[in-house]
């Protein structure tokens, strides 16, 4: 291995002795991660050498310490708004999102050494990198994941309130997404890098690589990153020593029975931000390989993203400025996706024979792999998935004041919005959840809800002075549509943010409630002939006195009209407010 890294990066070791070394290259075994203080004290000291480097601290994380950001300009320009009308790009690095997936942090920390004192900064990218982002997690080292092949001790996966934060991005359970937010939306990246490490079978490949979906990316990033970024990382990483292949061998059965592309919706990094139009890539190297291997193919990764980012910087800025202009005119957003299994790729796979063998804890049959058999053959490759639900963008969403947490993620993600001026009776489309499923256990801290079915009825609902009003004509459409539209799979609705309004609050006295129903239904022919209609059509109800009185209550100038009537109005027409 030391002659293949000798040959990879040669200009990594000239005249090493004057780099500062990182406590992974100072460990004899190469088996060694840095922790949180150790980070943080190497770029500290880092920084104060070189002009070119600065440190920025954002927010606090559910542990009280700030996520530092290390920013490298070549022309020392730490301005964001300045680095925009430069025409720069921006390309940002998250690490340590799964503290015991560590092979970006250590990777980034020799990466950063080495772009500074070898004078290698791209002139056009600006890089930004999350020196560790679950801090909390970080700090709670040992030995937790028994699959993994080093490093000798690591952080857990779960944070100080044992989130798994890339689970966390569109709800922003932790203070450490709402830093992330700030970071993302005050550098707004062109191109998002998260490393990590993956699970599953055993195969020949250090590296495996989540991309964006291109099939709920924006066409004109998705036919970049399909026909060129991408092919370009597969290429520059065989010809660095770690051909890639995608992510997901093995997650659905044996890996030759094929891969599955992976869908990241808003709730993991990508996903999140590819609602703000980003190109974005997770790298997972295989938790069996050599940890050493598993931080120089991270590096070689990083290398080969910063090197294309420089040369397509000019590509990608204006295609940036193309698609925040497409999807701000966007009309029709797709909510939820399923694989098209009738749509086949396929891919060259080099794996390890899948076998059995008695199990020495069961006395059963048990699978391994055994790697004194590798074969290199085509499997198929589903990389094509279908929209199962859309919706049509309205001209605004009204959204109720009261819904603080919305209103704060949407100032934060830099969302425009105005307010009514005073109270407001308008014209509009008012969702009624006609129906939902919700997990039976809790994920991520929520009950998450799921197979939203609506009722749109077209209303006349009182909003009040302060009330927020967003159109949706704006480059994060993305991000309003897919979080207000309660049936979208990561919507606020499905994290239960607005769970109160599944309640009811009101209800009547079986004997009380009587009289008064059988002085309606004499009184209104109607509504006798529409529950002896329902009666007729539903037995159930026809046998249950109580189940009628229930009709008759539901159908009454009493029932409170905004039971399961979801709080964000829909503005279909445009029309004249009085805003402030």
């Amino acid at each position: 291995m030391k002659k293949l890294i000798l040959l990879i990066f040669p200009l990594l070791f000239t005249a090493i002795a004057d780099a500062q070394l990182t406590p992974f290259e100072q460990s004899k075994d190469k088996n060694y991660t840095a922790t949180y203080q150790q980070v943080i004290t190497y770029y500290q000291a880092l920084a104060k050498q070189q002009p070119q480097m600065r440190l920025f601290n954002y927010g606090s994380t559910d542990i009280g310490k700030p996520l530092t950001l290390v920013v490298l300009s070549k022309d020392k320009v730490f301005d964001p708004a300045q680095i925009k009308k430069q025409n720069k790009r921006v390309l940002l690095i998250n690490n340590g999102i799964h503290p015991g997936e560590p092979e970006g942090i250590d990777a980034s920390m020799m990466l950063v050494r080495d772009l500074l004192k070898k004078n290698q900064l791209p002139k056009d990218v600006v890089l930004c990198v999350i020196a560790l982002y679950n801090i909390d997690g970080s700090m709670n080292r040992g030995v937790s994941r028994v699959n993994q092949n080093g490093p000798r001790s690591y952080g857990f996966r779960g944070n100080y309130r044992n989130l798994d934060l890339n689970r966390d991005f569109i709800k922003a359970d932790s203070r450490n997404a709402l830093a992330f937010a700030q970071i993302l939306n005050t550098w707004q990246p062109e191109v998002f890098l998260d490393n990590h490490t993956s699970d599953g079978a055993d195969y020949q490949y250090v590296m495996t690589l989540i991309e964006t979906q291109k099939d709920k990316q924006n066409p004109t990033l998705a036919a970049y990153t399909d026909k060129t970024l991408t092919p370009d990382l597969y290429k520059g990483m065989k010809k660095s020593g770690f051909e890639m292949i995608p992510y997901g061998a093995g997650e659905q059965g044996l890996p030759d029975s094929g891969i599955v592309s992976f869908m990241e919706t808003p709730r993991f990094s990508t996903g999140y931000a590819a609602q703000h139009n980003i190109i974005s890539y997770m790298t997972e190297t295989h938790m069996l390989k050599p940890f050493d291997k598993r931080v120089w193919a991270t590096y070689a990764f990083m290398q080969n993203l910063i090197g294309i980012c420089q040369r397509d910087a000019k590509l990608l800025g204006e295609m940036k400025k193309k698609v925040d202009a497409e999807v701000a005119q966007q009309k029709t957003f797709g909510l939820n996706w399923q694989v098209d299994e009738s749509k086949i790729d396929t891919i060259t796979f080099k794996g390890y024979a899948a076998e059995y063998k008695t199990s020495d804890v069961s006395g059963l049959k048990r699978l391994y792999y055994d790697r004194n058999k590798p074969y290199t053959k085509t499997v198929k490759f589903y990389n094509t998935y279908k929209i199962t639900a859309t919706v049509d963008k309205p001209v605004a969403y009204i959204i109720p004041q009261a819904w603080a947490k919305v209103i704060d993620l949407f100032k934060l993600n830099k969302v425009a919005m105005s307010r009514l001026a005073h109270d407001t009776t308008l014209d509009l489309q008012m969702y009624y959840i006609a129906d939902y499923k919700t997990g039976n256990r809790p994920y991520e801290g929520h009950y998450l809800h799921s197979n939203v079915k609506l009722n749109p009825v077209d209303a006349k609902v009182r909003f009040y002075e302060g009330d927020y009003v967003v159109y949706v004509n704006q480059p994060i459409n993305r991000y309003i549509v897919e979080t207000l539209e309660p049936q979208g799979v990561d919507s606020f609705f499905a994290w239960n943010f607005f769970d109160s309004m599944l309640g009811q609050k009101e209800y009547f006295s079986d004997y009380v409630f009587e009289d008064v129903a059988a002085k309606m239904l004499k009184e209104d022919p109607a509504l006798r002939k529409k529950l002896d209609d329902a009666k007729a059509a539903d037995p159930k109800l026809a046998g249950s006195a109580a189940a009628q009185l229930n009709w008759v209550y539901r159908n009454s100038p009493y029932f409170e009209k905004t039971y399961l009537r979801y709080p964000v109005g829909r503005l279909l027409q445009t029309t004249k407010l009085d805003l402030r």
